[in-house]
């Protein structure tokens, strides 16, 4: 049953990076909403490095909030942002570590310990970036008018609507989308998808947890990231979740693409304290 609490303002902190030929703008925030008694949901925008990412806790149990909260996937992040440059090998040795640490914490506690994962780390030329991807949380990118998923569900829905054994809105599918095949803390220990992509001055890419995607629908995702800056679109998603009905936590981070150039009085070198 849904916990009615009074209506949460939307907070988002920010932070600018120059990435070699690009500046990075990135803006990050998380709403409780009205089912869970806490949030399970963790962002990370560090605070020296191009690199921002999302978790979303499995459950609303201590297990949840060791796994994505400090000790957990957020303090692996730092980790893998700290390894800028050495591509995707890496990536999987930090996300391989990860797995092994929320495992073990997950045997300590004797309950489910997992969380989903979605990063997004600049190179420091610039001209490429790394989308790091476990579970159902998603990665988009608005490139010219355009709204792609860059992303895939790690889920029995995603593989059933795929293929064709149940309908998207069916109840088949609604209880699939529980039952994910990936995520940090599986036993099996998979590996992260790794998505290679080419930030472009003007691109728009959101990082967001399942409580923006399950209840913002496509055409306001667009809508939120075309019509403001970072600030204002996450506020923006972020509102529309709870407005939805708040049936989940929900985290987005917004990052913009800018052009050297054209921004020199807004740019906040990296190691400097970001403008709030």
């Amino acid at each position: 049953m849904s916990r009615r609490r009074s209506p949460e303002q939307p907070t988002v902190a920010t932070r600018r990076h120059v990435v070699g030929r690009i500046v990075l703008e990135i803006a990050a925030g998380s709403v409780v909403g009205n089912r869970y008694r806490a949030n399970f949901d963790v962002h990370h925008v560090d605070p020296e490095l191009p690199f921002a990412a999302v978790a979303d806790g499995m459950g609303d149990g201590e297990g949840s909030a060791l796994a994505g909260g400090p000790g957990g996937v957020d303090q692996g992040a730092d980790r893998g942002a700290a390894g800028t440059g050495a591509g995707p090998r890496r990536w999987r040795a930090v996300v391989a570590g990860l797995q092994s640490e929320v495992r073990d914490a997950g045997a300590r506690l004797g309950e489910l310990t997992g969380c989903t994962l979605t990063a997004l780390l600049v190179e420091p030329d610039g001209d490429l970036a790394w989308i790091v991807q476990l579970g159902d949380s998603r990665a988009y990118r608005l490139r010219d008018g355009l709204l792609e998923l860059l992303t895939v569900d790690h889920t029995a829905a995603w593989l059933g609507v795929l293929h064709g054994w149940y309908a998207a809105d069916s109840p088949a599918a609604a209880r699939a989308r529980y039952h994910l095949t990936r995520y940090v803390g599986h036993p099996d220990q998979p590996e992260p998808d790794l998505i290679a992509v080419t930030p472009r001055p003007g691109d728009v890419y959101l990082l967001c947890t399942d409580g923006i995607a399950d209840q913002v629908d496509y055409d306001r995702l667009r809508t939120a990231l075309a019509d403001g800056g970072p600030t204002e679109a996450a506020q923006a998603l972020l509102a529309a979740s709870l407005a939805a009905g708040g049936r989940d936590n929900a985290t987005a981070v917004v990052a913009r693409v800018h052009p050297v150039q054209l921004t020199p009085s807004r740019i906040t070198p990296i190691g400097h304290p970001a403008e709030r």
